[in-house]
């Protein structure tokens, strides 16, 4: 059924149109409507009717039709915000240094790094021999590699052991599907060689002329392991490993000893891990140990030996070693026992030294044990929320970790730490121009109580000198799927939000990783709904003590975040006044009722599958899509990816449909997609920092915030 209150018709087979109706203070354009074309889909006895199906043909003009309709809507809706945007879009750009570079990592004796030009998309990869001050050689320039490509995301990027070869992979429609290329960075010429359909996983083997990769099925499941010779046709290369139970996926890595590659055979429960010597041009991957139903395990190598993480008898995991000559589990010794309140998250070893990844009390924590004597210590951080992992450790024979440190207010950092002497060097932290002093905003985290006594960490950020009036706007962010941490991550484009009096809060709900195992096992399968009740305690809480109020409120939330926003609409539409879903997850039982869409076979450990009845009947009870109700909503916009081989672009597509025709109210309703892109957007720099402009003017425009000069001035000018 078709809502009065939204002011939509169907004539005929008609499928969308917009027209301009007089209204008595403007003219409003009116929005696309999409054709009703009802089908039944029956399981377990249970009917359901779904009228917007249809939308999933994509080679269906009409379709494309009604998507180019919804933008056209988006834009004429959009149109007062235009100047917004753009002061908005200028602010982004003039806070970030655009012309840098990177700090350089050294493997062998070169320095490895990225610059980025003014004015340029891309990065340009670059490197030096022997030292900083050596000529500069460009191994490859996106920017130029680009050029006429509507989209280009560049991302294998593998040197040669012996630095004279270049594998690099790229993506020019979004859909996550690479095709391998390779250059010779002698000459600079490109080689014949192009293989199509990998996913993110090339290792060279240590002769510097065989690669290894892994390929794709038609769901975009990574499953097959091949090996290639360059210069030899690709179809003539050997298939070392293909993975046939669907719910697994294959990925490669190669240890930092640079003596083994590694192939991670993975489920949402299991892992098998099985290596190959990387000095052997050839030969057969064997197992560490077979795959068992709920026992994952990763290893990293050292010496004899293989460190190995695990959640054998250790909910949130304890570490081990093996014999490299007889690495199965009946070989096991334990190295660093299961703990309650502490979960190990990874490991990575060096030849003094292991750098162990732990999570605690929801926040980070980087723990350094010394293999002479076994001692160890932790890497202490002052804030009361951040954000810290290694990068650039390339490697294997030193005493310095390199890591990267931010938080809501500190921008980001690389520290080198000598793990000896526990001092660290800040190397570089990203400028913020425009006079950004973080002195002048606070960061804090506090905690909401769910329904069942729970605490849940919520983090926030805002000027000093703010009022806990009620009166402040928040944008509310979370995520709270696949076990994933979400930590407190610096962006110099919320700048333009705190300067403008809002407080940014970061909801670390259930279904996360940040407060160790339980609290992913908490919040998927049939404990799902406290994924979104966390989200409402966490709201609600944060109004209560009056750091906002509901009229004042946006939230955001992507992919299975934005399942989250599509759920809590549902559930408590008063509670919000703004909602943005970046490529929403919200179709749920269609999406895993079908096996060949990608991802679908792989999660039923994170969702459940709706051909068991009990999972099908909890899972229908959130599903955002098929609890639209005809009640008010809140101002919505909904941006998805015409590519996205993650989340299809039909589910928000869908979803706007039936919001449409459904909802009983007048608040914004927008749809925008991305016709040459994907689940992350746009590839470009430039083009993301518009996207987030546009999001924000959608905020502002709907909340009525009204800039005044001061605005988008530096806190410290205005303070």
């Amino acid at each position: 059924m078709i809502s009065n209150g939204c002011r939509l018709f169907i004539i005929g087979i008609t499928i969308f149109q917009i027209t301009l109706v007089s209204a008595r203070a403007a003219d409003l354009p009116k929005p696309p409507v999409a054709k009703i074309i009802p089908r039944t889909l029956t399981i377990h006895d249970h009917e359901r009717v779904d009228n917007y199906q249809w939308l999933r043909e994509r080679d269906n003009p009409e379709v494309m039709q009604y998507l180019e309709a919804e933008n056209a809507y988006t834009e004429a809706m959009m149109k007062n915000t235009e100047p917004l945007q753009a002061r908005l879009y200028e602010e982004i750009t003039s806070r970030i240094k655009q012309t840098d570079l990177s700090v350089p990592t050294r493997i062998d004796n070169f320095y490895y790094y990225t610059c980025t030009f003014e004015g340029k998309n891309y990065p340009v990869h670059c490197r030096k021999k022997g030292s900083l001050d050596a000529a500069e050689e460009v191994l490859l320039d996106v920017n130029a590699y680009a050029e006429g490509k509507k989209y280009c995301r560049v991302a294998v990027f593998r040197v040669s052991p012996d630095h004279r070869l270049l594998a690099f992979s790229d993506d020019t429609e979004g859909d996550e599907t690479y095709t391998l290329h390779f250059k010779d960075l002698t000459t600079g010429a490109m080689l014949f060689d192009a293989i199509p359909n990998i996913d993110y996983s090339v290792e060279w083997a240590n002769d510097n002329r065989t690669v290894y990769y892994v390929t794709l099925d038609a769901a975009r499941r990574p499953y097959k392991l091949h090996r290639h010779v360059l210069g030899e046709p690709v179809e003539r290369d050997a298939l070392l490993y293909q993975e046939t139970d669907e719910t697994f996926r294959a990925s490669l890595s190669k240890s930092r000893s640079r003596k083994f590659l590694i192939l991670n055979l993975d489920s949402t429960l299991t892992t098998e891990v099985r290596v190959l010597g990387a000095d052997a041009a050839t030969g057969a991957f064997t197992v560490i140990e077979p795959r068992k139903r709920g026992r994952e395990y990763h290893i990293e190598h050292h010496g004899d030996r293989f460190f190995i993480v695990t959640n054998d008898e250790a909910r949130n995991f304890r570490l081990m070693e093996t014999p490299t000559a007889a690495p199965d589990r009946s070989h096991w010794k334990e190295v660093i026992p299961h703990r309650e309140k502490v979960k190990i998250e990874d490991m990575d070893a060096f030849a003094g030294h292991l750098l162990i990844q732990e999570r605690d009390e929801g926040l980070p924590r980087l723990r350094i044990r010394r293999l002479a004597d076994d001692s160890d210590h932790i890497v202490e951080f002052a804030e009361p929320a951040y954000a810290v992992f290694p990068t650039g450790n390339e490697e294997f024979n030193t005493d310095t970790l390199r890591f990267m440190y931010q938080s809501l207010i500190t921008p980001r950092s690389v520290y080198d730490y000598n793990m000896n002497t526990k001092k660290s060097e800040l190397l570089k932290r990203d400028e913020v121009l425009g006079g950004y002093d973080p002195n002048h905003y606070v960061s804090e985290r506090i905690f909401a109580i769910a329904a069942d006594g729970t605490r849940v960490p919520i983090n926030l950020a805002y000027r000093k000198g703010l009022s806990r009036d009620g009166k402040n706007p928040m944008l509310l962010n979370a995520y709270g799927s696949y076990g994933a941490s979400m930590d407190t991550f610096f962006s110099a484009d919320r700048v333009s939000l705190l300067n403008r009096g809002f407080v940014y809060a970061l909801a670390n709900i259930r279904g996360g990783g940040e407060l160790g195992r339980p609290w992913y096992e908490d919040g998927k399968l049939l404990k799902k709904k406290n994924t979104f009740t966390d989200f409402i305690a966490s709201a609600e809480h944060l109004i209560v003590e009056k750091y906002t109020s509901a009229d004042r409120l946006a939230i955001q939330g992507g992919s299975a975040g934005g399942l989250l926003m599509g759920a809590v609409t549902n559930m408590r539409p008063d509670l919000f006044k703004v909602v943005i879903a970046h490529v929403p997850f919200v179709d749920v039982i269609n999406t895993m009722l079908d096996p060949s869409i990608p991802l679908t076979t792989l999660e039923y450990d994170e969702w459940g599958n709706p051909n068991d009845k009990t999972s099908y009947e909890y899972m229908f009870s959130y599903s955002p899509y098929d609890n639209v109700a005809a009640k008010a909503y809140p101002n919505l916009l909904v941006k998805t990816g015409l590519n996205d081989p993650r989340v299809a672009y039909w589910e928000p597509a869908k979803w706007v449909a039936r919001l449409r025709a459904t909802k009983t109210d007048n608040n914004r309703l927008l749809l925008k997609t991305r016709m040459e892109a994907g689940h992350g957007g746009a590839s470009g720099r430039y083009d993301r920092w518009k996207d987030t402009a546009f999001d924000y003017a959608f905020i502002l425009d709907t909340l009525n915030i009204r800039d005044p000069e001061s605005a988008a001035a530096p806190a410290s000018k205005i303070d």
